[in-house]
């Protein structure tokens, strides 16, 4: 309130237009304190059953707000009011792909640099492994902010050895980076190339994109306790648990002993213990973790997994299928377990990267378990006529057999 109008009716006096469009930048950042709260605001400007007389203090007559497209963004949903986010329909954008932000890199983010340097294509020369080394070792974004600023890097680098006349043209190549932009600066997790009992491989979302992680599991002598530590919230603590009881309950058709949790404790832990994790995407993989260290037998290698258990043997749908995959196939691993449900996600995933994975879809816990650990003497041969009504079966020759 003062001696102007608004900012809204000042926009649309500037836009000249009844019907532009506004675009509402960060709402999740929102604050409320003593001077008010601006979502209370944006409830009546938002609401189309509302806004069409929309009144500002400075003017004091009603005004029309409902021919004008409001645009909002948000990096994270959860902060929005509840009352906001119902008055607007939700788009999810995921972050780019590699490949998608390569594309980027060589037709707008590297012209753009060289022109901002003084520098031309003669001059300088990066080749594509150069600029995935980069995005893999010293960026982890969802954008491409952060690669821009690495490749202004080493433009300058360049542009200098240019200007001393050390050089005429410049060549970097991936192992020349650490001279122009110092030390890698992020890691990522490459395929285990000896697999062990108790260890099995994940897959997760995170706002850079997918990754892969390791679920570890340890047996101690105890008295059937269950730790679980890698900063797990609860979501993830409940999908062990789950995990621990589905095998408790049968334990004889997978070829453990009935009483192994009365005489030991269970340790699981998940690796990069400063990153917070939680979902119900890794109730898969800690299933078989744990199966593969109490019966004795590693996971088959170069196989990744996801998705949700339930203590009647089912597989549940999860989200970001499409990062996951790509993360996978980034690692170098050649197989993926996803739920049956997820099947119409990988639509979205590159041909290229399909034809090098194989995709193996499950609806029931029997299927991924006879996948994790292929037939050798051991889990296949307790899969049987033993199984009936315990949420596990065995073919061929008889089809699955229902849960109980």
């Amino acid at each position: 309130m003062g001696a102007l109008p608004g900012r809204i009716i000042q926009s649309l006096r500037r836009a000249g237009s009844n019907n532009p469009v506004f675009i509402l930048d960060e709402v999740d950042k929102i604050g409320a304190d003593f001077r008010g709260d601006p979502s209370s605001a944006l409830l009546e400007v938002l609401d189309p059953e509302q806004n069409f007389s929309f009144s500002d203090h400075y003017l004091d007559v009603g005004f029309d707000l409902s021919k004008v497209m409001f645009i909002t963004t948000a990096n994270l949903l959860d902060p929005v009011p509840p009352a906001l986010r119902d008055r607007m329909e939700v788009l999810e954008l995921t972050g780019y792909t590699e490949e998608e932000k390569l594309g980027i890199a060589f037709s707008h983010l590297l012209p753009r640099q060289l022109e901002a340097h003084g520098l031309t294509a003669e001059q300088i020369a990066i080749p594509p492994e150069t600029i995935r080394r980069i995005i893999a070792s010293y960026t982890r974004e969802a954008g491409l902010r952060n690669l821009e600023r690495e490749i202004a890097s080493l433009c300058r680098g360049v542009a200098r050895e240019v200007a001393e006349g050390q050089q005429a043209r410049v060549e970097i190549k991936a192992d020349d980076l650490p001279q122009y932009l110092g030390p890698p600066r992020f890691f990522r997790e490459a395929a285990l190339e000896h697999p062990e009992p108790g260890v099995a491989t994940g897959l997760a979302w995170t706002p850079a994109g997918g990754d892969i992680l390791f679920i570890e599991v340890l047996r101690m002598p105890g008295t059937g306790n269950l730790r679980l530590t890698g900063q797990l919230g609860e979501v993830m603590k409940e999908s062990a648990a789950a995990a621990l009881s589905f095998i408790r309950a049968r334990a004889p058709f997978l070829g453990i002993e009935e009483d192994f949790f009365e005489k030991a404790d269970l340790h699981i832990h998940v690796p990069a213990g400063a990153i917070p994790k939680d979902g119900p995407s890794a109730g898969l993989a800690l299933l078989t973790a744990l199966v593969s260290l109490l019966s004795g037998r590693p996971v088959k290698r170069g196989l990744a997994m996801t998705g949700e258990i339930t203590l009647r043997g089912d597989v549940l749908p999860v989200g970001g299928i499409k990062n996951k995959v790509l993360a996978a196939h980034r690692a170098g691993l050649q197989e993926v377990i996803l739920p049956a449900q997820n099947v119409v996600d990988l639509e979205e995933i590159p041909p290229s990267v399909r034809q090098d994975l194989k995709i193996h879809p499950v609806a029931r816990l029997d299927e991924a378990l006879r996948i994790a650990f292929p037939p050798a003497g051991g889990l296949e041969e307790v899969l049987g006529e033993g199984a009936r009504g315990q949420g596990l079966s065995y073919s061929p020759p008889p089809p699955p057999l229902p849960t109980q």
